[in-house]
């Protein structure tokens, strides 16, 4: 009987002592796992499709439970609301962000560096110069912006400064020329620190030159580094809302759709617009501009514009009200969160040159592209001839067929002209004409009566209708 006691003393006694050993192997575990650091680079233009990019890496290092993640900065700046929605997630990561300026964070780079909690700057970096500034078109130089405008991104700065601890005089004198330093900046100059200085002025906290000596200063010199690349759908929706393609794609999805509208049956020009468009809203959906209310001011605008080009005579509310909801609908999904008056100027005249540039395109392609060599191969030159058996509907409209008169209202290009004292409602053969011109018609497509300006005035010096 003393051996089954014996045993159950010691299987007791075991179990008692379970818990203990799980806790020493769990915590010997723990101990063994290296410790991890997200690196992400933040180089070339600060632009929209940055932030999804930035906004994923913090989200995955949270997740992973990551030491710190570091940002290795070497950027001239970029775009205001790029940089804000950037600052707005640093600023609320609960893991480590430690900013690694190799060689310089400029601009929006400096809100970027300001909004981390660490910031460690290579010899003979720089952080400074943010002052905002308007970009106009391509080629020409920038313009300076109000006063409310930097106003507003001086107490950005401040404000981002402050939840770091950091100087906040400095911080607006990186952005405002008034604000002087003294030591550091003149009046009129715009403050950017070197390595040497930032240190000094409390804005960096270490130098160091390597990733490694910036690992070796957080004292996780044994890390699992992770070095995070952009993914290929990240990458093109950079693309895609970059200024110039954004421009470019808006232009051929408006031209294409006007060139749909008045050329008959669904082709290449339609395609072309809808997919277009297509890419542009997508992209600038991903990085959070564009939504369902951009989306259908434009498809509103589009259809208040065809209807004011080919269906209704002249120009007036319909036209008007079509190119404001395009303005609006394009350039609400061009701006973003912490954008300025002056951002939304300057995304107005980038829809507005777009869209001028797509009419205009539009206009000559209706006109000329028939004569075109790749236009000609396009075209069906199959006719259906009365002869034939083929009429068309109604079938006394033939009778038109090489009749002048005069054009009674302007054909934009649709209107009403005077054939043979008879008011017809007609459309012009690509270009617009004013009223009180001679007309001809040139041909008879279906219900459609096609008229062409007379070079020569008509017999006895006035319209033949009375």
């Amino acid at each position: 009987m003393a051996q089954p006691k014996a045993f159950a003393k010691f299987l007791v006694m075991g179990l008692l002592c379970l818990p203990v050993v799980l806790f020493a192997n769990e915590s010997l575990l723990s101990q063994s796992q290296k410790p991890i650091v997200f690196v992400m680079p933040i180089e070339g233009v600060i632009d929209l499709g940055l932030a999804p990019f930035v906004q994923r890496v913090l989200e995955e290092a949270a997740t992973e439970k990551a030491s710190a993640i570091v940002l290795d900065i070497n950027t001239f700046g970029g775009r205001v609301d790029a940089a804000v929605l950037i600052r707005d997630a640093l600023l609320e990561s609960k893991v480590l962000t430690v900013a690694f300026i190799n060689k310089r964070a400029i601009s929006a780079g400096a809100l970027i560096s300001l909004a981390t909690e660490k910031i460690v700057m290579a010899d003979g970096g720089t952080i400074g110069a943010a002052t905002p500034v308007q970009i106009g078109l391509p080629g020409t130089p920038a313009q300076p912006v109000e006063e409310k405008t930097v106003s507003y991104m001086r107490k950005e700065f401040r404000a981002t400064a402050e939840s770091r601890n950091r100087p906040p005089l400095i911080a607006e004198a990186m952005v405002d020329s008034n604000v002087e330093i003294p030591g550091l900046s003149e009046k009129e100059k715009l403050l950017t620190l070197t390595t040497k200085e930032a240190l000094d002025a409390h804005v960096a906290d270490v130098q160091a030159n390597s990733l490694e000596e910036v690992l070796l200063w957080l004292n996780l010199p044994n890390a699992e580094v992770r070095h995070m690349e952009e993914t290929w759908a990240e990458s093109l929706v950079r693309f895609l809302t970059h200024p110039v393609v954004s421009s470019l794609l808006m232009t051929l999805g408006i031209m294409g759709i006007i060139v749909e509208i008045r050329v008959p049956g669904f082709g290449l020009p339609g395609v072309m617009g809808l997919v277009s468009l297509g890419l542009f809203f997508w992209g600038h959906t991903l990085v959070r501009l564009a939504g369902l209310e951009e989306f259908l001011l434009v498809c509103l605008g589009l259809i208040l514009v065809a209807m004011e080009i080919f269906f209704i005579p002249g120009f007036g509310i319909a036209g008007i009200l079509g190119i404001v909801a395009l303005l609006g609908g394009l350039g609400l999904s061009l701006i973003g969160s912490g954008a300025t008056w002056d951002s939304w100027l300057s995304a107005m005249g980038q829809v507005s040159l777009s869209i001028l540039v797509a009419i205009l395109v539009a206009l000559f392609l209706l006109r000329y592209f028939q004569r075109l060599p790749f236009g000609k191969r396009l075209l069906l030159k199959t006719s259906l001839l009365s002869k034939d058996g083929y009429a068309s509907s109604p079938e006394g409209d033939q009778q038109w067929l090489g009749k002048r008169g005069t054009a009674a209202t302007d054909l934009h290009p649709s209107g009403i002209a005077h054939l043979n004292g008879d008011r017809l409602d007609v459309v012009s053969d690509g270009d617009f004409i004013n009223a009180g011109q001679p007309v001809e018609v040139v041909r008879v497509d279906g219900n459609r009566i096609v008229v062409r300006v007379v070079s020569k005035p008509i017999e006895g010096g006035h319209s033949s209708w009375k």
